[in-house]
């Protein structure tokens, strides 16, 4: 920074002191690329600019750093003035610059700490798709899936290297797995151009593996899904992913159920809704019919005399089980009046009579109509 008294932050950044955390960052981006020096080489002014940049940035995107900033001023943030950001804490940064002019920091302006990338790592997840039924998903299901994946190698235990020998420390980053370099008044670090990161170089690959600590194979496995699934949940088989490299860990392998459409069911959550087609003379008179539910068992669903079309019943404990267990949803039959196309000459009689009498028929002829529409309709 240039000598003297420091300019206010929010007039660095050309913002006002309302502006949002993503308000500053943007403020902060768009000077990064106008002053850096590798843009401006040579150029002490554009370098101090951007040291004055980073500065009030540091401070106005630290929300307790901005609170004292805000209270006292420069004197609230005497102490901790800039000096180099700390990638714990304050990985915007990196993640800022990175984006811009695409380097991997792990130091910035002398300050922060390095991250090893040369150790064991743990293996990648995977994912499968497993398409059931929605009996299957009612009930409950184990299935066999193949996995292609890649597994530890054995011989070697994922090392890379051949049984019995050791890699020797890479000489070009002494084993960090990063090599650094100055851009201006940055420390930058890179992957190791020797041994891709991995801080060692393998004399003796393994010959099972090729050096790569791991290999392509198709396991089976037992995926166990539990009754009442419901399209789209992930079950998660842990360690049953890609395997590490240099002896890590498996990643896991999360199982996503496709539940296909039913032919009379759809599903809303625990609950199934279905269409019940239902005779003229079953929703004028009334009746009792029989469904079947998802799980086979047999309901006597109960139409009133005078149901509309389109009317719901709704039968308590007729859908799918929770997942939980705890409880089991309803099952909803949604009334559909089927009229039929042609009547014979007894049922066009019984329902010009009906039309004809309208509503002043008496009970016991009533009665005796509405059998005589029962034994007419029967058979529709």
């Amino acid at each position: 920074m240039a000598t003297g008294t420091p300019r206010d932050y929010y007039e660095v950044l050309g913002v006002d002191r309302q502006a949002s955390v993503d308000d500053v960052k943007k403020a902060y981006r768009r000077l990064a690329v106008e002053y850096h020096p590798d843009r401006n080489p040579g150029d002490h002014t554009a370098e101090e600019r951007f040291k004055e940049a980073s500065e009030a940035y540091a401070v106005l995107s630290n929300p307790e750093k901005r609170a004292r900033y805000d209270r006292f001023g420069h004197r609230g943030v005497e102490g901790q003035q800039f000096t180099g950001f700390d990638p714990g804490s304050f990985g915007d940064f990196a993640d800022i610059l990175g984006d811009l002019f695409g380097f991997g920091f792990s130091d910035i302006f002398g300050g922060g700490r390095r991250g090893a990338r040369h150790g064991r790592r743990r293996g990648h997840d995977l994912q499968y798709t497993l398409r059931i039924s929605l009996e299957e998903a009612a009930r409950g299901v184990e299935r066999s899936i193949r996995v292609p994946r890649l597994e530890q190698c054995e011989p070697c235990g994922g090392s890379g290297h051949k049984p019995g020998t050791t890699p020797e420390p890479c000489g070009t980053c002494g084993g960090s797995g990063q090599v650094m370099f100055r851009r201006g008044f940055l420390s930058v670090a890179q992957t190791c151009p020797s041994c891709s990161g991995a801080g060692r170089i393998n004399r003796d690959p393994c010959e099972s593996c090729s050096g790569h600590g791991r290999v392509e194979k198709e396991t089976t496995l037992r995926v166990t899904v539990p009754a009442g699934v419901d399209n789209g949940m992930r079950l998660r088989l842990a360690g049953e992913g890609e395997g590490g490299t240099l002896g890590g860990p498996a990643g896991d392998l999360f199982v996503v159920v496709a539940v296909t459409p039913h032919a009379i069911f759809e599903r809303d959550g625990d609950d199934l809704h279905m269409e019940l087609p239902t005779s003229v003379y079953q929703a004028m008179l009334g009746a009792e019919v029989t469904v079947t539910t998802i799980l086979g068992e047999e309901l006597n669903v109960k139409i009133s005399a005078g149901t509309q079309p389109g009317d719901v019943l709704r039968q308590h404990g007729g859908g799918m089980p929770a997942v939980n267990g705890r409880h089991r949803g309803d099952l909803h039959v949604h009334v559909k009046v089927v009229v039929p196309r042609r009547l014979n000459s007894e049922q066009r009689q019984l329902l010009e009579e009906v039309a004809r009498l309208g509503g002043g028929v008496e009970p016991e002829m009533q009665r005796s109509l509405f059998e005589r529409l029962k034994r007419a309709f029967a058979g529709e």
